[in-house]
């Protein structure tokens, strides 16, 4: 057996003192790499088409761009605690914000599509430390009373994240060139690693560890996840389990998982410690966990593709509608993060539900003829209750465990919410399909050649394009065309109010499982070892 405190490269440790002085430094590099982790898992979708010109990709080839960093990322987020103790946590973490920086570089500095799937690859390996092990970095180095500060800040920036994403990679596509959006980390990242690696401490706690590895539960923990990932991001355009390829890669998920969870509780060292499951606390934050994620990313997806598909935004345009929302999320969990010891976390989650819900409920609301300033209430509920959530939710998950076992189970509440987002996505664009098709199915009918209005509104249509010029006969088939065009921008309509509402219902749905809390009380570290 041998004891993980291995400072690499002879720095001293600094004294707690030192640490508690530090201790805003902290949580501002942390969270600045978890905010370059988050907006690294979209920032690429809006250069897909510049990319795809450059590299000579497909569609379909160039998705792996995205899809290679987000199961990259994934695989990593439950063996962060495992690796922390390992290498020691300073060491990982600083170790990880280099591995990110550099891949960043390679990324943007990729000629061809095979390097930039690899070099993203290498990039989510890096970024899948970034979050979780930021969060036992904060309630390492903050005071119990202020482990609520530390979480809005940190909050801040993993609910900013998702949502920055999309519209800085539009600006710096259309000013400068897709590999900016790769070297913007650069000088970000060496600030960042930088602090982390002069102030960031190791934890007091040592953890014994075995001199050999799970190879096998590591192994299958990544063939799982692995699959599991690829199969949501994949399934909506393959058409789910219609394809061969699809039913694979659920087949191998579902037997990898299986395999992985019957191989770490028979295990004495295993890679990832289930066994903390058992912590009802736990156990029961990680499922709202999924549902937040749900509905955090459900909701960043669908927005922005309602905003520049329906209504014609630019990404920049976009972004002003969002970050209205972003801020008031920012300003809630602020005020959260003050009172997170003094009011019972259930009740803040609650209300952050209740109005999430009301916020979907005002989308599903949205029209053609909607404005920038009929978006600005619903936005900034939204941003108000993801505020509400967040805070509360990722400090009473973890509320009885023990120092040593914060980093699990850190990374067991992020791997939920992450996987919670890739659910989310997946089935909002499905439902997003199903749901168009359906509305389409129900309003042709209503456009019958017998009805006087169509057939006028077909006429008008007419000779406004043969005023223009052309034959009657090209007039009637264009103007069929507009009509079509019509039925599908309406029913496309129908199906995002639809996903809206859906995406709230489900979220409330959630709610009961707040009375499995045991405590709503947010004291990190104050309950049992488990």
């Amino acid at each position: 057996m041998t004891s993980i405190a291995l400072p690499l490269g002879g720095r001293p440790q600094l004294s707690r003192a030192e640490v508690h002085g530090a201790r805003y430094l902290i949580a501002f590099a942390v969270t600045l790499a978890s905010v370059l982790e988050l907006v690294d898992t979209s920032i690429v979708n809006v250069a897909i088409p510049h990319m795809m010109g450059n590299l000579g990709a497909t569609l379909e080839e160039i998705a792996w761009v995205s899809t290679g960093y987000i199961v990259a990322n994934v695989i990593v987020l439950p063996l962060t605690g495992w690796l922390s103790e390992r290498l020691g946590r300073r060491n990982y973490y600083t170790g990880s914000i280099v591995l990110f920086t550099v891949a960043s570089y390679f990324c943007g500095n990729a000629g061809t599509l095979e390097s930039l799937v690899f070099w993203r690859i290498v990039q989510g390996i890096g970024g899948g430390a970034l979050i979780s092990t930021a969060q036992a970095i904060l309630f390492d180095v903050f005071p119990r009373e202020e482990a609520g500060t530390a979480m809005a800040i940190f909050g801040m920036g993993v609910m900013v994240g998702p949502t920055l994403g999309p519209t800085l990679g539009g600006w710096i596509t259309d000013n400068y060139a897709w590999p900016w959006i790769f070297y913007i980390n650069i000088p970000l990242g060496i600030l960042a690693g930088w602090l982390t690696w002069r102030y960031v401490p190791e934890p007091d706690h040592h953890i014994e560890m075995p001199d050999h590895v799970d190879w096998k539960g590591l192994a299958l923990l990544i063939l799982g996840i692995g699959a599991l990932q690829i199969l949501l991001e994949r399934g909506e355009s393959h058409d789910w389990f219609a394809s061969r390829e699809i039913v694979t890669e659920a087949a191998v998920a579902v037997t990898a998982l299986l395999l992985f969870v019957w191989h770490e509780l028979r295990t004495p060292f295993p890679v990832v410690n289930l066994r903390i499951l058992a912590n009802r606390q736990l156990a029961t934050g990680v499922v709202f966990g999924l549902l937040l994620g749900f509905a955090l990313y459900a909701s960043v997806f669908a927005l922005p593709v309602f905003l520049q598909n329906l209504l014609g935004y630019t990404a920049w345009d976009t972004g002003k509608v969002i970050l209205p929302g972003a801020l008031a999320s920012a300003v809630t969990m602020a005020v959260a993060g003050k009172f997170n010891t003094r009011i019972d976390a259930r009740l803040s989650i609650t209300a952050g539900v209740l109005l999430f819900t009301y916020s979907m409920w005002l989308h599903y609301h949205f029209t053609m003829e909607l404005g920038m300033g009929d978006l600005l209430a619903p936005m900034i509920l939204r941003g108000v209750a993801m505020g509400l959530i967040f805070v509360p939710l990722t400090a009473v998950t973890v509320a009885d465990l023990s120092p040593k076992l914060m980093a699990q189970g850190t990374g067991m509440f992020n791997l939920s919410r992450q996987l919670g987002g890739s659910f989310g996505i997946a089935i909002t664009a499905t439902l997003l399909t199903r749901f168009t098709e359906q509305a389409r199915d129900a309003l042709r009918p209503h456009l019958s050649m017998t009805d006087p209005g169509p057939r006028q509104w077909l006429a008008g249509v007419e000779r406004l394009f043969m005023r223009q010029g052309g034959t009657q006969g090209e007039a009637a088939l264009k103007a069929q065309a507009a009509l079509e065009g019509l039925v599908h921008q309406q029913a496309s309509v129908i199906a995002f109010e639809r996903v809206f509402l859906t995406m709230g219902l489900l979220f409330l749905l959630g709610l009961p499982l707040l009375l499995l809390f045991r405590t709503g009380r947010a004291q990190p570290g104050a309950g049992p070892a488990h």
